[in-house]
């Protein structure tokens, strides 16, 4: 593939890259340009972008910590797979592969679909301030995981994306294949629920409401 001096400009510097604007779609657009080239330094850099990315929508949406691991790791190697026919400014890359992490997902939830795995909440060990605080913080991250293993699958994605990653409807609505109505209807009906399943799981962990 051959990449024009233009495109690449302002990228490296020295046998090394320069800092850009980090949101700028055209720096993943061109990382992934010079992996298709043969650059392992630009395949790091992107990994290390995108990477936890991929891990935390799938851990969001399997709950589980080792298939989501499995999950992002596939969806970097279909990245590189296609990154020699990647289009630049035809979408973003960060959209492709949350779409195909998504999708991914669907795969392991179509084959497990009655399995459901939550985080245990650490045995007190002492009663110091400091230790209370982590088990407390622990439990709120396990509540917030056990709510959102409870909502439907398409309102868990939605809801993950929309609220946890903070995309904007339209590209969740690219991701997911669906109208941004069909999102923001999504989305609502997803953190109503979220909501009323938190507020079950402070009461039941004793927390009172701030």
């Amino acid at each position: 593939m051959e990449i024009t001096a233009t495109f690449l400009g302002g990228l490296r510097a020295h046998g090394r890259f320069v800092a850009v604007n980090a949101t700028d779609r055209s720096y993943d657009d061109a990382l992934l340009v010079l992996f298709a080239n043969g650059d392992q330094r630009a395949a790091q850099d992107l990994t290390q972008r995108l990477g936890p990315r991929a891990f935390g929508v799938a851990f969001r949406v399997l709950g589980n910590r080792a298939e989501a691991e499995d999950v992002a790791q596939e969806a970097m190697m279909r990245l590189w797979r296609m990154a020699p026919d990647w289009q630049p400014g035809t979408a973003k890359v960060s959209t492709w592969l949350y779409r195909v992490t998504l999708n991914l997902c669907l795969d392991i939830k179509r084959r497990e679909r009655d399995s459901v795995a939550l985080d245990r909440v650490p045995d007190l060990v002492d009663g110091a301030p400091t230790a209370v605080s982590r088990i407390q913080n622990a439990a709120r991250v396990d509540a917030l995981q056990s709510a959102l293993m409870g909502l439907p699958e398409r309102q868990r994605q939605a809801v993950v994306l929309r609220h946890i990653e903070e995309l904007a409807n339209p590209e969740i609505a690219v991701i997911m294949d669906i109208s941004t109505e069909a999102v923001e209807s999504l989305t609502a009906r997803g953190k109503r629920a979220l909501s009323v399943a938190m507020a079950g799981q402070r009461n039941e962990l004793g927390y009172d409401d701030e």
